[in-house]
């Protein structure tokens, strides 16, 4: 857990060429604007303001970059990328984003893994699936994945177990996990996944 509270500012980008090429495994965050990404990430960190929690949805359209390190070293880094399917963002700057953000899934060289939140009470949206296919390719070649459920203490135990249960088929060769900022739920095991998979265990010969 320690070493997600290293986390720092990096860098923010516009688009995909402004982003720094990076030797570190990066692990990437996305959802719908409404998914709690930022609270995700603020919690994971233990910082409050890390990712900047817009208050109108869909404002943030920068890819912002967080290193992971201790005493100045960088072993790995979070991107934090544009919430999407925000109803009061012009259809134009929804395209751009899109393509920005299909670009950088497909193409970003030192991406190891995927987090895609999920607010279990709406399930899986159109933008959702899209992004999912995208991914699919690097998923089978070997990039981590998982199904982010936010928001769990929205739900019963039951309604827990179902929507675990529909997200683990839905995350096609990835993980699902509950997760919940207010009661602290999975916030340790999603911690310690990370950190596996920017630090994977040498195999031996």
């Amino acid at each position: 857990m320690g070493w997600m509270h290293t986390a720092r500012f990096l860098t923010t980008a516009p688009e995909l060429h402004f982003l720094p090429a990076l030797e570190v495994p990066e692990i990437a965050f996305v959802g719908r604007s409404n998914a709690g990404k930022s609270t995700c990430i603020n919690t994971l960190t233990q910082q409050r303001q890390l990712a900047f929690a817009s208050r109108k949805p869909g404002r943030t359209q920068h890819i912002n970059l967080f290193a992971l390190g201790k005493q100045g070293v960088t072993d790995a880094v979070l991107t934090d990328l544009p919430g999407y399917g925000y109803a009061a963002v012009p259809q134009r700057d929804k395209i751009r984003w899109q393509q920005v953000m299909a670009n950088y899934l497909v193409s970003r060289e030192n991406l190891a893994g995927v987090v895609l939140l999920i607010d279990p009470r709406l399930g899986m949206t159109e933008l959702d699936e899209v992004l999912l296919e995208v991914i699919r390719p690097r998923v089978e070649a070997g990039l981590k994945f998982m199904l982010l459920l936010t928001k769990a203490d929205k739900l019963t135990r039951s309604e827990q177990a179902k929507a675990l249960s529909i997200a683990r088929l839905q995350a096609g060769g990835g993980e699902a996990r509950l997760f919940s900022a207010l009661k602290r739920q999975g916030v340790e095991d999603v911690a310690q996944r990370l950190w596996q998979w920017t630090h994977p265990a040498p195999t031996g010969d």
